[in-house]
């Protein structure tokens, strides 16, 4: 890409929690394109994985750039560590268990450096097997929120006013700009982080790609997705092990992200309510998920 060795345009940051062998994967799939090797750092910040995750990065990837912290930071304390660690004008934020497809990486740079107004760009991704997965939402306002928690979004998912949370008119088939891609992979500009913050640290494992797309699109820029960049994503690798965890973090989240960006913004009714829906919806959500973990141990 030009680049002088000594100032990579692309930094790659992977946080990895005991997933050693869907890192493994990943860091393959990347040092597997020579453009990739050449223009390129990547950085690793393990959060004190007990399955030899460390070791295996050090042991069959030496060129890459490897934090092991001793206990698990969270995601966006993670995040911020291989940020600040970095050297590139772009980060790409990637999951361990993702596989790059050839060309991804080059098509998202270059996007961003020919659009200065772009603060990211994310790519495609597509399950192991074939399909599209739906990685793009709008910003969880009140109303977006509530047309999808009573069905609305989905009994009417061509008319985008109702189905925009999880924008089901849309076959992600186009490039477009967007609210908020998630951050399994997402190229974003050192520029824009520079000018908002980093990660906030609040949001430990969710919400934190949603607060930084917020306040990026607050500051004025824009965030695109460009469906020419492909990458593979499994999904839930590190979460699946800590279930019941993830789920009260992700609705403790959600209403930290209200608290913060909506509180004393919008009606006051409208607040509360989605505020006390999303309790509701986790009192509902474990239970189910106790209730499932009962029939199986019955089964068993």
């Amino acid at each position: 890409m030009g680049e002088s060795p000594h100032s990579p345009l692309v930094s790659i940051c992977i946080v990895n929690w005991n997933t050693r062998e869907e890192l493994r994967y990943c860091l393959r799939s990347l040092l597997d394109h020579p453009g990739i090797r050449i223009a390129n750092e990547i950085i690793v910040v393990d959060n004190g994985s007990p399955d030899g995750s460390p070791a295996t990065v050090a042991r069959e990837f030496p060129g890459v750039k490897l934090i092991a912290n001793e206990k698990n930071e969270g995601y966006a304390r993670a995040n911020n560590q291989a940020i600040e660690a970095s050297r590139g004008d772009f980060i790409f934020l990637l999951n361990p268990d993702t596989r790059v497809l050839e060309g991804a990486v080059e098509r998202l740079a270059a996007f961003l450096q020919v659009r200065p107004e772009a603060a990211g760009a994310a790519p495609m991704l597509i399950s192991p097997d074939g399909p599209t997965q739906r990685s793009v939402r709008s910003f969880p306002t009140p109303a977006a929120l509530w047309f999808d928690a009573l069905g609305l979004a989905r009994l009417f998912r061509r008319f985008p006013f109702l189905s925009r949370y999880r924008m089901l008119f849309w076959d992600q088939q186009d490039m477009r700009e967007v609210d908020q891609p998630m951050a399994s992979a997402l190229m974003l500009r050192r520029k824009a982080l520079e000018q908002v913050g980093f990660f906030d640290e609040r949001f430990s494992l969710f919400f934190n790609d949603v607060d930084m797309c917020y306040r990026l699109k607050q500051a004025g820029w824009k965030i695109y997705y460009l469906p020419d960049a492909v990458v593979v994503h499994t999904g839930g690798a590190s979460t699946r092990q800590v279930r019941e965890f993830a789920l009260r973090e992700s609705h403790r989240s959600l209403v930290d992200f209200y608290r913060k960006h909506y509180a004393g913004k919008v009606c006051w009714a409208s607040y509360w309510a989605t505020v006390w829906g999303a309790r509701a919806g986790l009192a509902l959500r474990l239970l189910a998920l106790r209730l499932m973990r009962t029939r199986s141990v019955n089964k068993g």
